[in-house]
């Protein structure tokens, strides 16, 4: 029987204090603030510290490495919450993916890494895609046997948080088929560029050359990064989908406030018909994505064959949904919603980058598709 579509009360409060917590310790001016002040980093550690005092960045590490051993659910409400104040956080890529990516790690690396995430001390950045686009099937990051270990060559591409990673999470390709390796990024033929996104959130391209590695740095059995990584693709997709439910949602908030007070003709511009009914069928959109991606969430949790479309659906419905909230926005906001000073425009840079995230629409649409071909 599926789980009914709302959140039981533990996570109704959870879902309050991190809205409180980012709205009172990471607003958007602290977006502007990293932004404008070209910050090296562009995070605040000391920001991820307070996540991980708060448990938000253990929310999906066992309790026994320090973590609050909760859901996917719960982490999809902390992402949902970082779309409305568009903070940026290690949150997604540590916190979720890389997270999820150590559960199939040994003993020894789990204990190495699981309780200083936890902790919001350290940042571990999953280096995955290689080009301009998601494409997880298409890895070309080679890893030769070298000695006792392994040789790592190649390239990728929108790392998240690679620059200020302290271990990075190297998917590349074996005999066996595609391993999980973790790795210095200190370590020797390993060049990192940071790139500055439109949003003003953080990437990086990394660049391996001869990387040498021991073989204990392999996550998992060599040759079974395919089976982990969908299981934590799907995760991070129906968290990205949380995420782009709350920059849609909080777009559309924006939006209404300024319906309420604009007057044009000697009316608000609000009362005019067509505005409102626009209005409500962004509002309808957003509950459907909202459902989708709960329901994804719960998908995940329960482990269920169906995880992974329920989450390519979520990441698709949200992306368009959000993407129709930022548009809607900007246009009715008229020609002032493009400056940098209403906030509208941010919201619309950052679901651009959401979308692109771990594939965008057309790339889930495409699969769904093909995996309902007869």
């Amino acid at each position: 029987m599926a789980a009914p579509l709302i959140l039981t009360e533990e996570q109704t409060l959870l879902q309050g204090a991190a809205d409180g917590f980012l709205n009172e310790q990471a607003p958007i001016a602290h977006l502007r603030k990293l932004r404008d002040d070209r910050e090296a980093e562009g995070v605040s550690r000391d920001l991820w510290r307070a996540f991980g005092e708060m448990g938000f960045a253990g929310v999906l590490i066992p309790e026994a490495h320090g973590g609050m051993g909760l859901g996917a659910v719960e982490a999809g409400i902390i992402a949902e919450s970082l779309g409305r104040t568009l903070t940026p956080s290690p949150f997604f890529g540590t916190a979720v993916l890389a997270a999820r990516t150590l559960g199939a790690a040994s003993a020894d690396q789990q204990a190495a890494w699981l309780p200083r995430i936890a902790a919001g001390q350290a940042i571990v950045a999953l280096a995955l895609d290689e080009g301009a686009k998601h494409r997880p099937d298409r890895i070309a990051t080679t890893a030769e046997r070298s000695g006792n270990g392994f040789r790592l060559n190649g390239a990728k591409a929108m790392v998240l948080d690679g620059h200020v990673a302290d271990a990075l999470i190297v998917a590349a390709r074996t005999p066996e088929g595609t391993t999980l390796f973790l790795v210095d990024p200190r370590a020797a033929g390993i060049a990192i560029e940071r790139t500055v996104m439109v949003d003003a959130h953080n990437a990086a391209r990394v660049t391996l050359a001869d990387v040498q590695i021991d073989a204990d740095a392999v996550i998992g059995p060599v040759g079974g990064g395919e089976a982990i990584l969908d299981g934590v693709l799907a995760l991070g997709r129906a968290c990205a989908a949380s995420s782009l439910v709350g920059a849609g949602d909080q777009a559309f908030r924006i939006t209404l406030d300024y319906l309420r007070t604009r007057q044009q003709f000697g009316r608000l511009i609000g009362e005019f018909q067509a505005l409102q009914h626009r209005a409500a069928h962004l509002f309808s959109e957003i509950e459907i994505a909202r459902a989708a991606t709960l329901a994804a969430l719960q998908a995940v949790d329960g482990e269920r064959d169906d995880a992974p479309m329920a989450a390519a659906i979520a990441k698709a419905k949200a992306g368009r949904v959000a993407e129709l909230a930022v548009q809607e926005g900007v246009q009715m906001h008229g020609g002032v919603g493009m400056t940098d000073e209403f906030d509208i425009g941010l919201f619309m840079k950052r679901v651009r980058v959401l979308n692109e995230t771990l594939g965008d629409p057309a790339f889930h649409q495409e699969g769904l598709a093909r995996a309902q071909r007869f």
